[in-house]
């Protein structure tokens, strides 16, 4: 089965979504269409019921969302929704990792990040901490619907206000004390992969750092990220790329070298394989998406 990757950057509801790199929607039957069937983001998706019901399989695993429930879809997990109920109310969020939290899952909070993506597949809030979080994303909502320079940057922030907020819920609720499987292993590997990444680009590097095999190195960061070691290789490369582009004032050359790229053509051939686009168009689509 062919399983359809949808992308943030075609989902144009407006005008305006062609310089934004987040979408706000209501959570209901015609806003999940393109849900329904098993498919694939380029980005995170958040879905926050607030009445009603929805089941969302994510991978092998269904969960079962009703009122208070949050569940954030990661770039790649393949997933889709189904039997939704009459009275299901609630938001739907896309955003895009690059602009918004490439570093805080990464560095500073890498202890939270043991299974971080199969925990916050389904999250229950109490209902003061729904009330808050639900306002959050009310806010963002308003500033899609009405963007502007500084609303986008407000509406940054909030998401990241979310995001600490429901880790901070899941960090209670599965302690990073109780991880058991490997979890000095997967943090080592996050950690060494922020640091060594500009030169490092083999599994077997990093299972020898680790003193691991390749082939447990794969199944510890498929199980605890939902990704095997290359793919977490190839994109925090990705992303520092995008930064790059977005942020520096490097040129491709430049870029090339500091990242550890033979020439700037083998930086053309990296970006063109992971995103079917070069590195020029890449960085006019993401100055577009920023300062627009």
């Amino acid at each position: 089965m062919n399983i359809k990757r949808l992308e943030i950057k075609k989902n144009i509801q407006k005008p305006e979504d062609k310089n934004l790199s987040f979408r706000v929607f209501d959570l209901n039957a015609v806003n999940i269409q393109d849900y329904l069937q098993p498919h694939k983001n380029d980005h995170f998706c958040i879905i926050i019921v607030e009445a009603g019901k929805i089941n969302i399989q994510i991978e092998e695993k269904i969960h079962y969302l009703k009122a208070g429930k949050i569940s954030i879809i990661f770039p790649e997990q393949v997933h889709s929704l189904s039997d939704l109920s009459e009275d299901l109310k609630g938001k739907i969020i896309l955003f895009e990792e690059v602009l918004f939290c490439s570093d805080i899952l990464k560095n500073e909070l890498s202890a939270y990040n043991v299974n971080l993506s199969a925990n916050l597949n389904c999250t229950m809030l109490l209902n003061p901490e729904f009330t808050e979080a639900f306002f959050l994303i009310q806010n963002i909502q308003n500033i899609y619907n009405n963007p502007s320079l500084v609303k986008k940057e407000q509406a940054r922030f909030y998401i990241k206000v979310f995001l600490l907020g429901l880790i901070e819920s899941i960090h209670g609720q599965h302690p990073v004390l109780l991880q058991k499987a490997n979890q000095h292993v997967y943090i080592g590997f996050k950690k060494l992969l922020n640091e060594q990444y500009k030169s490092e680009r083999t599994v077997q590097y990093y299972a020898s750092e680790l003193m691991v095999t390749p082939k447990k190195l794969n199944e510890i960061t498929k199980k605890n990220c939902g990704e095997t070691a290359i793919n977490a290789i190839h994109n925090r490369i990705l992303t520092e790329i995008k930064r790059q582009l977005l942020f520096s004032d490097l040129s491709h050359k430049e870029i090339a070298f500091d990242l550890g790229f033979s020439s700037p053509s083998a930086l053309n051939k990296f970006v063109k394989a992971k995103l079917k686009e070069t590195p020029t168009e890449l960085q006019q689509e993401l100055a577009q998406i920023y300062t627009a």
